[in-house]
């Protein structure tokens, strides 16, 4: 199952030429950055990082961290992007067992809150820096949050083309649902709902996100 949010054929090559043209060093030099920069978020946290800690952590010139990123914003939204990614590989991993799509759903959700919880730079800035982390995601316009949304709505829609998931449902407008959901729970603690119990989550997403895909199974 392919683990890349599905996207429009125009996105997809100009990607394509994006990365025909960045030279197969510089890709590396980019990827030792984000490596140095994920480490030193977790260490120390967002705020007192600088970029110059970046550069020495990576052995390379500030101007070098400078010339992929504008700014620390901009290196921030690239390594949670990363971080998401390495959650979308874990989430199709978690769902393949599941009998139908409905479970899919239970575990998808159970599944997010793990992955990203138990991810060791997300999850520890959710705890000590959660403004950070909410900033990061929140605050650049909503392109991590797209990211995610087009993921799921990609994976809704391979269930809409097995005949799982009816026809007249909205996919991007129920992905959109599932993510804001899931974002909020991550991101705000709940008095009542236990994010650390897959039991309680599952419970939770077959009593409201089921539903979003199978109005049937809503309770009378």
């Amino acid at each position: 199952m392919d683990t890349l949010p599905e996207d429009e054929p125009g996105s997809l090559l100009a990607r394509a030429l994006a990365d025909v043209a960045e030279p197969i060093e510089d890709e590396a030099v980019t990827a030792r950055l984000l490596d140095a920069a994920a480490e030193q978020f977790r260490q120390i946290g967002i705020k007192r990082t600088t970029m110059e800690e970046v550069a020495k952590r990576a052995g390379v010139a500030r101007i070098t961290v400078y010339r992929r990123f504008t700014n620390k914003d901009a290196l921030v939204e690239q390594v949670v992007r990363r971080e998401f990614q390495r959650y979308f590989d874990q989430f199709v991993l978690d769902i393949a067992d599941a009998a139908d799509a409905a479970e899919r759903v239970e575990i998808g959700f159970a599944s997010a809150m793990r992955a990203i919880r138990g991810n060791p730079l997300i999850g520890g800035l959710l705890t000590v820096e959660t403004d950070s982390l909410v900033h990061s995601i929140a605050g650049d316009g909503g392109r991590t949050v797209a990211t995610i949304a087009r993921f799921v709505a990609g994976q809704l829609r391979r269930e809409q083309r097995a005949g799982n998931v009816p026809a007249e449902v909205e996919v991007e407008l129920v992905a959109e649902l599932m993510v804001r959901t899931s974002t909020s729970f991550l991101v705000t603690p709940s008095e009542v709902v236990d994010i650390d119990d897959d039991a309680q989550l599952r419970a939770l997403a077959r009593l409201f996100l089921v539903p979003l895909i199978d109005p049937g199974s809503r309770p009378k």
